[in-house]
Formats: C-alpha cells, structure tokens, sequence
C-alpha cells in the first residue's frame, strides 16, 4: 500500500468506490470518469505502478477479473464490445501510477472514437532489427 496513491486510498476504504468485484487479489469498480457508462476499472490489491512489476501470478488473477467484468458488462448492460486498455507511465497515459485496466463497454452508437494515427517502419530491415532487439531483450 502507499499512503500516495489513490487507488490504495480506495483499497483501504478511505475513498469510496462502487465496487463491483472484490477477491483477495483485486478489486473491481465504476471509473468516476467513465467514457461510457459502465467503465469500470480493475486494479490488483497490491501496490504495484506498471506491469513490469507484479509478478505472473497475481497479473493472472488481474486478467481473470477483467475477463469477469468483461462478460458482465455484456450480459448487464448489453454491450456490443468491450474495450480493455492499460497503460505503463505517464508518457503512454498513465495518470495513476497504481497497475490498472480499464473496461469500457462499447456500443455503435456511444459516441467515443480512439484516435490511432498508424504509422510504419521505413523498410523490412528497420521492421527485423526492432524485432531482433526485442527478442534478444527477452532472454535477458
């Protein structure tokens, strides 16, 4: 826990939250600032700040509770689609820096739009040594 953060203020009681799932590992609740109603955020209850730090185990049971949430907001609120994003740092749009994954219902008709502006590697070489470098990273 850190006294810091908010999300461990939330876990501690000191922050009220409309929760939705609960176990020993995370906790689920309503985003004050949803996208579209229902976006609901899903954190571990340990303090960790970016995906590189929590261990296998406890992320798995991150990504069950996501995928509980995931098939809840479908079935409770009949979502068409579920968006699941997460973000490592401020400069990727982390605001929080408490490991979290938000789920966001989805339908034709809500009105958000995500602005991806792809881009492209400037030959196949470039393309096989981004590659190369991540995958020799991997063993290290």
């Amino acid at each position: 826990m850190s006294n810091d953060c908010i999300f461990c203020n939330i876990l501690a009681g000191g922050i009220p939250a409309a929760t939705i799932l609960e176990n020993d590992d995370i906790l689920a609740f309503l985003d004050i600032g949803p996208i579209v109603k229902g976006h609901t955020l899903v954190i571990p209850k340990q303090h960790v700040e970016t995906i590189h730090e929590i261990s296998t185990e406890q992320l798995n049971a991150v990504m069950i509770g996501v995928q509980q949430v995931a098939a809840a907001l479908v079935k409770a609120l009949g979502a068409e689609g579920v968006n699941i994003t997460q973000a490592n740092g401020a400069v990727a749009g982390q605001v929080v820096p408490h490991l979290h994954f938000h789920v966001i219902p989805r339908y034709a008709d809500d009105g958000h739009h995500w602005n991806w502006n792809a881009k492209s590697y400037d030959s196949p070489e470039e393309m096989g040594s981004v590659k190369e470098r991540i995958i020799a990273s991997m063993g290290a």
